[in-house]
């Protein structure tokens, strides 16, 4: 197959494309860089790059057909955040009928009520983001399932691996609350600790991908949650890295109200979004259409995040070193 990546040099695409070249597939990548962010590997060189600034293109009208020119079986956007966005690119692909296939998010839930969430759960997004995603899919849905470019959507829950900042026991992006585990200090979490959240290896999220890319007889007008096998709580997250370095686990617990002035007002917001949606997602449906079968738990892939961390200088551990999973 001819398969274009629309942001191939990302997260996503540093393990997807390697996936489907060695699986035989001409690969055109699509990214204002060239060339991966997150790692080399050969398979790269039989890569054609196309350097290209999506948002220029898209402002002058040209996006779209400069993707349906490249002719190709299958385009995967890894990169498209706003309706304006997906309407163009379909409408160029409509008269070939090209199949897509969308990274959304597991955040067009909103809010998990019964969980494992699965993929028929109502959408209750808030926020921005949460309902711009929600809408690209529902824009999708009415496309694909109308006759015109067939679509599948896969959405990823919270992307780690080498390069990322995990979304830490405190459902924000702070280094400082790893590194207070690493060193024993008490950590304080908001409410009971008992919020969730659902990580996932960037490798497993691009094992997705070429799943769907190989089989659109199955996945296209279905959507697929990529997370892993099971969420984990904060403070089972807390409990699980403390004991990564060998320490035990000094956690304190406050409400919400009192939580959010021991830290900035933007970290409070982030933490707040994270445990307002608490996801907890069920990954069945692509188990059983796509074969999809994640290599790494949420603690694996984080643990995996964190060693890269540590290495690069970036997360300060005491000089503790993590093994890689």
């Amino acid at each position: 197959m001819r398969v274009v990546i629309i942001g191939a040099t990302g997260h996503i695409g540093g393990y997807l494309v390697p996936r489907l070249v060695e699986a035989g597939d001409d690969v055109i990548a699509l990214s204002r860089h060239g060339r991966p962010r997150y790692g080399e590997h050969a398979s790269w060189a039989q890569v054609t790059n196309v350097m290209v600034d999506r948002e220029a293109e898209e402002a002058a009208g040209t996006f779209g057909r400069r993707v349906a020119d490249l002719e190709a079986d299958a385009v995967v956007d890894l990169i498209c955040f706003e309706t304006d966005s997906a309407r163009q690119l379909v409408e160029a692909l409509r008269p070939r009928r090209t199949y897509l296939v969308h990274c959304g998010s597991i955040w067009i839930h909103g809010p998990s009520v019964v969980v494992p969430t699965t993929e028929d759960a109502p959408r209750r997004p808030f926020g921005h983001y949460g309902k711009a995603k929600a809408a690209i899919e529902e824009l999708l849905w009415e496309e694909s399932r109308s006759g015109g470019v067939p679509v599948a959507l896969l959405h990823p829950g919270h992307i780690v691996g080498p390069g990322w900042l995990p979304v830490n026991p405190a459902g924000n992006f702070e280094l400082s609350v790893f590194e207070r585990l690493a060193a024993g200090d008490e950590l304080a979490l908001p409410n009971l600790g008992m919020e969730t959240l659902h990580h996932v290896h960037a490798d497993d999220v691009a094992q997705a991908f070429a799943l769907a890319v190989e089989r659109p007889a199955v996945a296209a007008s279905e959507s697929f949650h990529v997370t892993s096998e099971r969420a984990i709580t904060l403070r089972g997250y807390a409990e699980a890295i403390a004991e990564l370095f060998g320490q035990p686990s000094r956690l304190s617990f406050l409400s919400w109200e009192v939580w959010r002035d021991t830290v900035t007002e933007a970290t409070a917001q982030v933490t707040w979004d994270h445990i307002a949606h608490s996801p907890s997602m069920s990954i069945d449906k692509a188990r059983r259409l796509l074969g999809y079968a994640p290599t790494y738990t949420s603690l694996e892939a984080i643990q995996n995040s964190l060693a890269w961390l540590v290495v690069n200088g970036q997360l300060d551990t005491g000089g503790l070193s993590i093994p890689t999973s």
